[in-house]
């Protein structure tokens, strides 16, 4: 997916395209929600690259286009609640403080109280190797009967955001974090996480596959950081 429907008059007068039917962005949010229950319940063929004593991560080929899908699991020192605060997609939220891979973020359109579509973009990263990205998504926020809480996406195209100037468009395939409760244990929380993800651009694969499970890393080492600095 690339540029939204243009709303401009071409030279000479000539009226522009018609703008693309529009997305169900409700349906496209659930079925990425179905997904991540999918990925949750399936354990196989999983292989681990990057552990640290936040997080374990793992990949597997994806089946959504031509890269990988990663698995980050790892144990939070916080109750699900407090943790959910700090991951939620809403604007203004701590987001855009804590994490080093998000620049800037934006709701677009509010689809629905648990449905919005968002843009995201994050500042160069790997030693300037990856210049600055933009993503536009659809994402829900769901709980379910047991307290567990997911924030689930994937790319969507939005007439209000048309590829920028100084940003390659990037495209987030079915993704998301599941804050799990721990029975007994309020003050701790099991986060698990799917990130599949089209940089765009041309990057070296050898970039790709690095890059990835050291920005999972990163982002539950800065959470973990977040989550510690609210309790004290």
């Amino acid at each position: 997916m690339g540029a939204g429907p243009s709303g401009a008059l071409l030279g000479g007068g000539r009226a522009a395209a018609l703008p693309c039917p529009a997305m169900d962005y409700a349906g496209l949010a659930e079925a990425a929600a179905e997904k991540m229950g999918l990925y949750r319940r399936d354990p196989g063929g999983w292989r681990g690259c990057r552990r640290t004593s936040e997080v374990s991560v793992s990949w597997r080929p994806s089946a959504e286009f031509a890269g990988n899908v990663y698995r980050g699991e790892g144990m939070l020192p916080a109750s699900p609640q407090d943790v959910w605060e700090f991951i939620k997609p809403v604007a203004g939220g701590p987001r855009t403080k804590w994490d080093q891979n998000v620049k800037d973020f934006e709701v677009v359109e509010a689809v629905s109280d648990t449905v919005s579509v968002c843009r995201t973009t994050t500042p160069s990263a790997f030693m300037r190797i990856i210049s600055p990205r933009e993503f536009v998504d659809v994402v829900l926020m769901k709980q379910f009967e047991d307290g567990t809480m997911l924030s689930a996406a994937t790319n969507v195209e939005h007439p209000l955001c048309p590829p920028q100037p100084n940003f390659v468009r990037g495209f987030n395939y079915p993704c998301g974090c599941f804050c799990i409760p721990l029975p007994g244990e309020p003050d701790r929380t099991q986060l698990l996480s799917f990130f599949q993800t089209d940089l765009g651009g041309y990057l070296p694969q050898t970039v790709v596959d690095s890059f990835f499970p050291a920005s999972i890393a990163g982002f539950y080492s800065n959470l973990t950081k977040a989550v510690k600095a609210l309790k004290a």
